[in-house]
């Protein structure tokens, strides 16, 4: 599959994926309102048929007619607390009767409480809490029902339990939306499975394809230096013999450094890593890895300052491990470098940290791949061109020494615009 190709499946899957949670929220909150405008009708009703049989009571038995005017009747204050003006007297035990029936005939199965403003006392009279689960509750009072100044004759009804009542009827929305979730994630991780899948196939054939490169260079060197010694007449131009027997030792050479690479990697990913932790003189591990550099380069017209701020400063560490890392950082600078290479390499110490910075006037490294570049077989896309060879070991190997010292590694654009590593070290891995 194609790299645009791909892109395009993971593109309109995502806008897929979006657009599903979008309709489904948009189904869900109309849910929701229309759950809403309904319980608030339905309880208007009921309440509106309990303030009309208060009424007829009133009327059969003390022989008195008020007017019924149900448009000013139900006053919703909140989600779940009501206020009915019903602009007669109120007795405790028929409230109590209707309000039970009437919300149990309109399927208001939810626990209600309700209080009765008395004018006397100008004060609301608790009522009752009544379960709707079971004719025995005992529940005590759980709000202060406050007055109203509206009205003269009113009764107050709350719905504690509204919450639950009003999720339980949305149960299958909520199961729905959960399902629908749960599928987007599967199929999110689906695609990230993929993706991640199709770039270690890409660095995959690129270290396959560097390391066929790499190996191949040197074999073939020295098949042909070693047909050319195979010839006797060979022994008749020393110059050429010597020329010959040096390139197959620096190929030789070559080839041995690549396959410990190889080997070294091996290594590590089974966690055989094991440290030889002594005490060594910061500045001696730095020059070493100065002159060991200096040593391998071809040209040597690189230029390594060392600024140090802290000398005579002792580091734990394995000294071999933290040679290779600082010679792979240099080494690096090295070889992405289009002009003459300038590396300076500070150390100084800052609240109780040792910081180790190698500044290079290289290419430097995009900013989408420095959070890349220490792991394994990574190397910065350069297109089709391939002037700078490696398998990409070399920082994900630093990684791990740093990893397994307990320090840290950072790298970003310098303002030279080259690249700066540095490497932290714990108060505890250093010391004079």
């Amino acid at each position: 599959m194609k790299r645009k190709t791909l892109n395009s499946i993971v593109l309109l899957a995502t806008i897929s994926i979006i657009g599903i949670f979008l309709v489904q929220f948009f189904f869900l909150r109309n849910s929701i309102t229309q759950t809403e405008n309904q319980f608030h009708d339905v309880v208007s009703v009921a309440l509106e048929e309990v303030t009309f049989q208060i009424l007829e009571y009133n009327k059969d038995a003390y022989g008195q007619s008020t007017e019924f005017d149900k448009y000013t009747l139900v006053d919703r204050v909140s989600n779940n607390y009501y206020i009915v003006n019903v602009n007669d007297r109120i007795d405790h035990e028929i409230l109590k009767f209707h309000l039970t029936q009437e919300l149990k005939a309109h399927y208001i199965n939810t626990d209600f409480e309700f209080a009765i403003y008395d004018c006397d006392s100008d004060q609301m009279i608790y009522g009752a809490y009544i379960c709707a689960d079971t004719d025995s509750c005992n529940h005590e009072k759980t709000y202060d029902f406050p007055k109203s100044e509206k009205y003269t004759y009113y009764f107050a009804v709350k719905f504690p339990k509204r919450s639950q009542y009003f999720n339980s009827r949305l149960k299958g929305w909520y199961l729905t939306t959960l399902v629908i979730i749960i599928v987007v994630m599967f199929f999110g991780y689906s695609l990230f499975v993929i993706t991640r899948q199709r770039q270690l196939t890409e660095i995959q054939k690129n270290f396959i394809n560097n390391l066929t490169h790499e190996l191949k260079t040197p074999i073939s060197s020295i098949g042909l230096s070693a047909k050319v010694l195979n010839d006797k007449g060979i022994v008749n131009s020393p110059e050429r013999l010597f020329k010959y027997a040096s390139i197959i030792n620096e190929q030789n050479l070559r080839l041995s450094k690549n396959v410990e690479k190889v080997l070294n990697l091996a290594s590590l990913e089974k966690n055989k890593i094991q440290l030889k932790l002594k005490t060594f003189l910061l500045d001696e591990i730095i020059q070493d890895a100065v002159s060991h550099l200096k040593q391998n380069e071809t040209n040597g017209t690189s230029s390594i300052e060392v600024i140090n701020q802290v000398p005579g400063l002792s580091v734990f560490c394995d000294k071999l491990h933290f040679s290779n890392v600082l010679h792979n950082i240099l080494e690096n600078a090295i070889k992405y470098c289009t002009v003459k290479p300038i590396i300076k390499i500070n150390v100084e110490e800052k609240n109780k940290l040792l910081y180790i910075q190698i500044v290079d006037n290289g290419i430097g490294i995009p900013q989408h791949a420095r959070k890349k570049i220490f792991q394994k077989f990574y190397r910065v896309p350069t297109g089709d061109i391939h002037d700078v060879k490696g398998f990409g070991l070399g920082l994900d190997y630093v990684k791990k020494i740093m990893k397994a010292h307990g320090w840290k590694i950072k790298a970003w654009r310098n303002s030279e615009e080259g690249s700066t590593f540095e490497i932290i070290i714990p108060s505890k891995s250093y010391g004079k």
